[in-house]
């Protein structure tokens, strides 16, 4: 006869794809689906691809994602979009960018697994980029809002206890790899050249 424990350590394709549909699944904070989601990956990936999604999975950093199939992300296709893109201002981009450098920079380092800033080293970060100002306030502001919209994103996340420090969730460098590093490093040349421009006119 099998017990009730039983049935909840045998692996359930419901709880699995569930998990998935609400967003991405981490391994230190989704144990339990994390794991069904492993040992059940063909029939997942079946499962998905009748609603023309594929899943995406790294062991290795520890989350899994859903996204459009490739080979159906054409408008003609006859497939509804279930995963929406989404359009990002360029302040937000900036930061997701200067997020990823420190992330490739945090790794190289090998110190550690989990990447930690505080707010300030945010603001430090992205203030070299931005217009000179004399209202810190209004930048710290400006900072959290785009801070509060990467959360929604889910790459980053509030330590729970701290809320001036955040964790870089490494599902970051599986959004922004180098091709859009390098694309965005180009953007952010002609950028600060109008910004460098722009402050000699105000001198």
């Amino acid at each position: 006869m099998t017990t009730p424990q039983q049935q909840r350590s045998e692996p359930d394709l419901s709880v699995a794809v569930s998990h998935l549909m609400k967003g991405v699944v981490y391994r230190d904070t989704h144990a339990v689906p994390w794991r069904h989601l492993l040992q059940l990956q063909p029939q997942v990936r079946d499962y998905v691809a009748v609603m023309g999604l594929a899943v995406v999975i790294d062991e290795a950093e520890g989350y899994a994602f859903l996204r459009s199939r490739p080979d159906l992300e054409v408008d003609e296709s006859p497939i509804p979009r279930l995963v929406a893109r989404r359009s990002l201002s360029f302040h937000v981009s900036l930061l997701l960018a200067l997020l990823r450098k420190k992330l490739a920079e945090f790794d190289a380092a090998g110190s550690d697994t989990r990447l930690m800033l505080t707010r300030e080293q945010v603001v430090d970060m992205v203030r070299v980029f931005l217009p000179a100002t004399t209202n810190d306030a209004r930048l710290v502001d400006q900072i959290d809002a785009h801070l509060a919209k990467i959360i929604d994103l889910g790459f980053l996340r509030r330590v729970p206890g701290q809320e001036s420090t955040f964790e870089v969730r490494r599902i970051l460098k599986a959004f922004v790899d180098a091709q859009w590093l390098a694309d965005f490093d180009e953007r952010l040349g002609a950028y600060a050249v109008e910004l460098a421009h722009a402050n000699q006119v105000e001198d």
